[in-house]
């Protein structure tokens, strides 16, 4: 009886998921623009996540061989990546000019503060490429790092200014127990580290499709309930609820930014842009237009009915559709890592620097 009440409960909230994406550009107008900047003059002609990429000479924003702070699964051109164009891409907002990124005034305006990235290696993506920005503004600041379990750290001694990055690329928390390791859908133990932080970007999605060998759980857990498996989509709006529940319970909205970074999407699929044998090895140019021929990712639709939840001014930083038309700026076969071909990380300098800018914008406006 349980397992067929299961399936059913999964049927169902599948059904309910390709409604939601039918309303998500409207919901994403509201998170994006409304919830972001409310209040503010630009609130009723400023979308910047709609708009299109343009071959932008000043680009790079910097020298990825001149930044400490890369990883080298992102480090494309120093793993011989052949081609420079998709560097010299910017984005361009539809209705309003996006500023351009300034990491001196970044450090004065969150002199004092600390910064915390939360999720999974996309916020790592993320976390190193606003390390690289502010550090190519002052090449020449004092700077400590740490690197402790799932904790690193930068901090700009100059300015007093931490921007660290917590791993926990469910949000929710991975417990050992007498059963195998179990997937808790309703706990998250690891919120004690991001307390206290003035400005908090959280991320997940990418490891709640994976399964097999690189599925780090053996069971999820729903309350009192045990599950060998359960539908991804199901599991993630579950696990973002409590995320929902923690951040309402936890962050003072007076004294803490909350922002979300959105879901970054993958390019292993060319049928997605119409070209079914291809996927992002050896892609150089991105998509042309401002919309994706795939549509929007259904875990997009997920997040935004989280959101609508929330209590607390929790802002949607929503690279997912700028991003899917960046087909040609992951690392591919140029990484550090050196198996396979990766169409889901992003290449540094390139992509990330965007949403960074994005993020400055919506702190400044």
């Amino acid at each position: 009886m349980g397992m067929r009440c299961h399936f059913w409960v999964s049927f169902i909230f599948q059904v309910m998921a390709v409604f939601l994406l039918e309303e998500a550009e409207a919901q994403q107008h509201y998170y994006n623009v409304s919830r972001l900047l409310r209040g503010k003059k630009q609130v009723s002609v400023c979308n910047l996540f709609e708009g299109k990429w343009v071959v932008d000479a000043s680009y790079p924003l910097y020298d990825s061989s001149h930044c400490p702070f890369i990883d080298a699964e992102f480090d494309c051109q120093k793993y011989g990546r052949p081609d420079t164009h998709y560097l010299k891409y910017s984005w361009r907002p539809d209705s309003c000019n996006l500023p351009r990124f300034n990491g001196v005034d970044f450090l004065r305006r969150w002199r004092g503060k600390k910064i915390m990235f939360v999720g999974d290696s996309l916020s790592l993506n993320m976390w190193e490429s606003l390390s690289c920005m502010i550090h190519a503004s002052v090449p020449h600041a004092k700077t400590t790092s740490l690197k402790q379990d799932s904790l690193h750290s930068v901090t700009f001694e100059d300015y007093g200014v931490t921007l660290s990055m917590y791993r926990t690329p469910y949000l929710v928390d991975i417990v050992r127990e007498r059963v195998g390791r179990v997937l808790k859908l309703n706990s998250i133990e690891a919120g004690k580290a991001w307390k206290g932080m003035d400005l908090l970007i959280f991320n997940s999605w990418h490891w709640w499709t994976h399964t097999g060998k690189s599925q780090p759980w053996d069971y999820v857990s729903d309350g009192s309930k045990m599950y060998k498996d359960m539908n991804r989509l199901e599991a993630f709006y579950r696990g973002m609820s409590t995320w929902a529940k923690w951040v309402y319970l936890n962050v003072d909205a007076s004294k803490t930014k909350v922002f979300f970074q959105g879901i970054s999407p993958t390019h292993y699929e060319g049928r997605d842009w119409k070209q079914p044998k291809k996927n992002c090895y050896g892609e150089a140019e991105p998509l042309s237009g401002s919309s994706y021929p795939g549509g929007a990712p259904p875990a997009a639709a997920v997040l935004n009915k989280v959101l609508s939840s929330i209590k607390k001014p929790v802002y949607l930083l929503d690279i997912t559709t700028l991003s899917q038309l960046r087909k040609d700026a992951h690392p591919s076969t140029y990484s550090g890592e050196g198996s396979g071909t990766d169409c889901s990380h992003w290449c540094l300098p390139g992509l990330p620097d965007t949403w960074n800018q994005l993020l400055y914008a919506a702190l400044i406006m």
